[in-house]
């Protein structure tokens, strides 16, 4: 059953693969702001993963999210997700991320629960 409070973590390091000058985000060899937020949501599909029914998943529809600070190459990335509200098929989500020196990032992730047949035969 899906309810507020389920929560999940997603980790990461911070490698040559997941920095601005790799992934095209930015010049510099920082943790890339789309590897923050594909870690956000993924800690977020997880938190909820178990508790949907057969045949279903969610999809991502919205993701606001603020990039506070940088992290460098070599740096452990932990994305919290915590499900604040559930209404119908949409879910909502506080997300977090933080490095070894703190808060790196935060913000606020909707979802929503699809049929997986469903959705994919809409391709």
């Amino acid at each position: 059953m899906l309810k507020p409070g389920l929560s999940c973590q997603s980790r990461a390091a911070v490698s040559e693969t997941n920095i601005a000058a790799t992934v095209g985000s930015g010049d510099l060899r920082v943790f890339a702001t789309p590897a923050m937020t594909a870690l956000m949501e993924n800690a977020a599909m997880l938190a909820v993963a178990e508790h949907l029914p057969e045949g279903a998943t969610t999809v991502g529809s919205r993701l606001e999210v603020d990039h506070i600070k940088p992290s460098p190459v070599g740096a452990e990335i932990i994305a919290t997700a915590v499900l604040t509200e559930v209404d119908g098929r949409k879910l909502t989500f506080n997300v977090g991320a933080r490095d070894e020196k703190g808060m790196i990032g935060e913000g606020v992730h909707i979802r929503y629960v699809v049929d997986r047949e469903r959705f994919l035969s809409k391709l």
